[in-house]
């Protein structure tokens, strides 16, 4: 009987002690499976939001592939912008407000890109989109060869050489375009509610 009388006191202490755990787990930010992702300083001229500056130029190239037709470094610009994409939307908090359908459907594209372009499945985000950089930056000064290089890492199992090439015939991706295509639809969406969105550099999500 006595124990019975303390039970209930028992338990509601019990939970008392673990409101603290369940808030903090509430609270914990999510970590993309393949790490965080920056944009470098050159993504975007002046002081405009390099995340949205990556969100149109990949809507416009991979909807429009034939545009970036024999210009490996802006295919490969596009590229790293939609890498830096499927980690920094989904998991930044700046974009919390977005339809979770965009984060479902950059996803869903990333596996055509990394498919088309020979991205390894497990290539740490930053990585790849370091790379690819160092690609278009090289091809702006006319050296293919530091181009190869720059691809020539075991994120591209197609080699620098076959990874350039796949770039300069960009295919049409129709998953990926979708997706870019939506992120914009739903920023235009946001802006037109009136939605603050600072500009936080070039993106890393961890907020």
């Amino acid at each position: 009987m006595v124990a019975d009388h303390f039970r209930p006191r028992l338990a509601r202490r019990a939970a008392l002690l673990c409101l603290p755990l369940l808030a903090g787990c509430a609270g914990a930010v999510q970590q993309p499976p393949n790490g965080w992702a920056r944009l470098p300083r050159d993504a975007v001229e002046g002081a405009g939001d390099p995340v949205r500056a990556a969100v149109l130029n990949t809507a416009y190239v991979f909807g429009q592939p034939a545009s970036v037709a024999g210009q490996p470094g802006e295919a490969a610009r596009a590229v790293a912008n939609y890498e830096f994409l499927t980690v920094e939307i989904p998991y930044g908090a700046r974009w919390r407000g977005l339809n979770p359908m965009v984060s479902t459907e950059l996803a869903a594209g990333r596996q055509e890109v990394h498919s088309a372009f020979g991205i390894a499945p497990t290539a740490p985000t930053q990585q790849v989109v370091d790379a690819l950089y160092g690609a278009w930056r090289a091809q702006l000064a006319g050296d293919r060869g530091a181009a190869e290089r720059a691809l020539s890492t075991p994120a591209f199992t197609l080699g620098g050489a076959g990874t350039l090439q796949r770039l300069a015939a960009m295919p049409v991706l129709p998953r990926a375009a979708a997706a870019s295509s939506f992120a914009a639809a739903e920023l235009d969406r946001q802006d037109r509610l009136g939605s603050p969105r600072g500009n936080d550099g070039g993106g890393g999500g961890r907020q």
